[in-house]
This record gives structure tokens, C-alpha cells and sequence, in this order.
């Protein structure tokens, strides 16, 4: 996306960057897992009863044990998407803020800290907010999760999904910041906020070192604020994104699904883990289950020692599970963490890409050509099914 590099290059200019190396014991990050590692690591189970297809997902509830119900709120919140993101080289003064809201198009404004920590050597841009106030600046789904801000307002860090994806960060891992916090990965959600990897709270933020008021966030008709009146009032030195240049020839196509919380049936749990996969088809997912366990009825272990409704071996999960539900523990045994574990084991060997890839991902499950025949036609009479 044009004008990220130069983003990320003042965010790491107004703080004094921190070093984060992983805990002693740490949990191990994908970002040096084996692609061709399977989930099977003996010969394909065979059964002589025939699967019967099981379509009615949306019927079918998962089930595990309870967790700390974190509540749905109050009244629904209505979004004000930020139209324009920028960052100021320093913090930005009252009368100043005063003038940015009184901008042409402009109808609200937020300053927030800002600043950049480092995870082995890679940057994230974060920024400290007050969950409370910045709930609305964030996509209708992600607005809606309550778990996402009782997650920051714990102190934990709810990363973007696209940088959940890019470096590898697992949800429910706890990182230690050098001569800070721990921050625990509580929940990736698509933020819209382009060049921003994470949110935490300002409380949090004041402990990692971030620079304070230095991020300005404007919101107003879409398409309308103009850069120009930004720059001038930030001065020399400000960067700014129009996060609505996309939306101002195309409007955007896919609602944004944050994640989070426990899904109310199968259905919905194998089309929301699917999207920590782009390109992979929920059905794919949902045919792997039925034909492994029958969605969580028959959970092993089974004679090779795979676990779960998913039907992982130990050592395979201990690089791909996930904390799918943010009950602070990736449960191999829950259907909520061991579906998305499925989602991130296959994008991790291809499956997004489709065609022989996602062959070859499948086959990398279950190492059987038959198992990747028989996946891909449930997939596909799912795909009828629920079309």
C-alpha cells in the first residue's frame, strides 16, 4: 500500500524503539515452523464404516468447558471509521487539536499515543488508546466483540489480523518486552487502521515507552477530508495516510470479522476461522472435520495419538494451535481453538492459494490421496448445500 514504508519510518522516529525477545519457555512462533510438517506423522487411519456427511452445521453447537464470560455491553456502538490517519513528530498541542476537528469534512478527531516495539527484531507499530473512547473508531464487528476491549483493558494487546498473519504472532502467547511488560496476544482483528499493528491500552502504552499524542485520527464524509489542511496545521515532518483512498473509487466488498469469542455453531466456527486463511475455504475446513471426528463426536485419541475434533498431534500443535476464543489457553481438545489451529496449519502449507496447493496442503494433513479426494468432495457438497 503506497505511503506505509514512510509511515513506519516516523512511527520508529518519535519513540525510542524497545527490544522484545521471547520469554524464557516461550511459546514457539510460526515464523520458524516447518510448512512440511504434518498434522499426522504416521500412516492414514482407516476405518471400515462408512462417514456419513453431516450438514447441518448450523445446528450443530460446539461444546467445551465454560470461560469467563466477558458480557455483550450496553447499547450497540454506532462506527465513525477514521478517514485519515497521520503522525506527528511530536506531541501534537491542545489548539491544535482544537484546529484539526474544525477542519472542512471533518466531524471527529482523536489524538492517541503511539510508538513502535520490537519482536526479535521486528517492528510493530502500535498505538495506546482508552478502550472506552476508541470503540467506536473501529469496523462494526470488531466494535461489537466485548471481548476485544475487556482483552485491553487487562493490559493485553489485540493484534491487526493482516499482522497476525505477516509475522507469525499467536493468539494467547505472552512476549516480554526487554525492561517492560509481558503482553499477551489476546485477539487478531481486522482494525482498517493501514500501518498500525496493534492496539493496547493507554495504561499499557505509558509502559512501554510510547510517544504520547503524537497519532492524530479524523473522521468525517468519506472521500471529503483533504490532506493538505492536515500537513499544515502538523507541521514539517507529519505523516499522513488517507485511509479511505481505496473507498473513494470502490466501496469495500467483505465485512471485517474479528477474532474472538465462541461462534454459536459449527457453521459459523468453520467460516470464522477460515478467514485467518485468506483463500481458504471454510467448506474445506468443515469437510476435514466431518471426516475426522465427525464435528468433536469421536476425539480420539486415536491409534497414532492425534487429539482433538481437528485431530492434531501434540507436537504439530505446539506450532499451529491457536486461543481461538481468548480464554487465555490454546486447547487442543477445543473445538474453538483447534478449528482455527486447522485454519493456521493450512494456510501455513499453502491452502490459501488453492488449485494443487491447497491439494498438497490437504495431503500434508492426511497423508493420503484418497483423504484429499474425499475432503474436497464434502467441501463441495457443502459448498451446495449452504450456497
Amino acid at each position: 500500500m503506497s505511503g506505509l514504508p514512510s509511515f513506519r519510518g516516523v512511527v520508529f522516529m518519535v519513540v525510542a524503539v524497545l527490544a522484545v525477545t521471547l520469554a524464557a519457555g516461550g511459546v514457539v512462533l510460526v515464523l520458524g515452523g516447518d510448512p512440511t510438517e504434518t498434522a499426522h506423522e504416521a500412516p492414514p487411519r482407516r476405518s471400515t464404516t462408512p462417514q456419513q456427511e453431516t450438514p447441518a452445521l448450523d445446528k450443530l453447537v460446539p461444546t467445551t468447558a465454560p470461560v469467563k464470560d466477558f458480557g455483550a455491553g450496553g447499547a450497540g456502538v454506532t462506527p465513525t471509521p477514521p478517514r485519515v490517519l497521520a503522525v506527528a513528530p511530536a506531541t501534537v498541542p491542545k489548539g491544535t487539536r482544537f484546529e484539526l476537528s474544525k477542519l472542512t469534512h471533518v466531524t471527529k478527531a482523536v489524538v492517541v499515543d503511539a510508538g513502535a516495539v520490537k519482536i526479535s527484531g521486528t517492528g510493530l507499530n502500535l498505538l495506546a488508546v482508552d478502550p472506552a473512547d476508541f470503540r467506536s473508531w473501529t469496523p462494526q464487528p470488531v466494535a461489537d466483540q466485548p471481548a476485544v476491549w475487556s482483552a485491553l483493558t487487562r493490559g493485553e494487546l489485540v493484534a491487526d489480523a493482516a499482522a497476525t498473519r505477516e509475522f507469525g504472532l499467536v493468539l494467547g502467547a505472552h512476549y516480554q518486552v526487554d525492561g517492560g511488560p509481558r503482553l499477551r496476544v489476546a485477539a487478531s482483528a481486522p482494525l482498517g487502521l493501514s500501518g498500525v499493528d496493534g492496539l493496547v491500552s493507554a495504561e499499557q502504552g505509558r509502559r512501554l515507552g510510547l510517544a504520547q499524542g503524537v497519532a492524530v485520527l479524523l473522521h468525517g464524509k468519506e472521500g471529503r477530508i483533504g490532506e493538505a489542511g492536515v500537513r499544515k496545521l502538523l507541521g514539517k515532518g507529519a505523516q499522513v495516510v488517507l485511509l479511505d483512498a481505496g473507498k473513494r473509487k470502490k466501496k469495500q466488498r467483505e465485512q471485517p470479522v474479528a477474532t474472538t469469542g465462541r461462534p454459536g455453531s459449527y457453521l459459523d466456527l468453520y467460516k470464522l476461522s477460515a478467514t485467518r486463511c485468506p483463500g481458504l475455504s471454510w467448506t474445506v475446513l468443515a469437510a476435514i472435520g466431518q471426516v475426522e471426528t465427525g464435528h468433536g463426536r469421536n476425539n480420539g485419541p486415536s491409534s497414532a495419538g492425534a487429539l482433538g475434533p481437528m485431530q492434531f498431534m501434540p507436537a504439530t500443535w505446539k506450532a499451529y494451535g491457536v486461543d481461538g476464543d481468548g480464554d487465555g489457553k490454546a486447547d487442543i481438545w477445543s473445538p474453538y481453538d483447534a478449528v482455527p489451529g486447522a485454519a493456521n496449519y493450512l494456510c501455513a502449507t499453502g491452502a490459501g492459494q488453492g488449485g494443487e496447493r491447497l491439494r498438497k496442503a490437504i495431503w500434508h494433513y492426511n497423508h493420503s490421496w484418497d483423504y484429499v479426494n474425499k475432503v474436497l468432495g464434502i467441501a463441495e457438497a457443502y459448498a451446495r448445500t449452504y450456497a
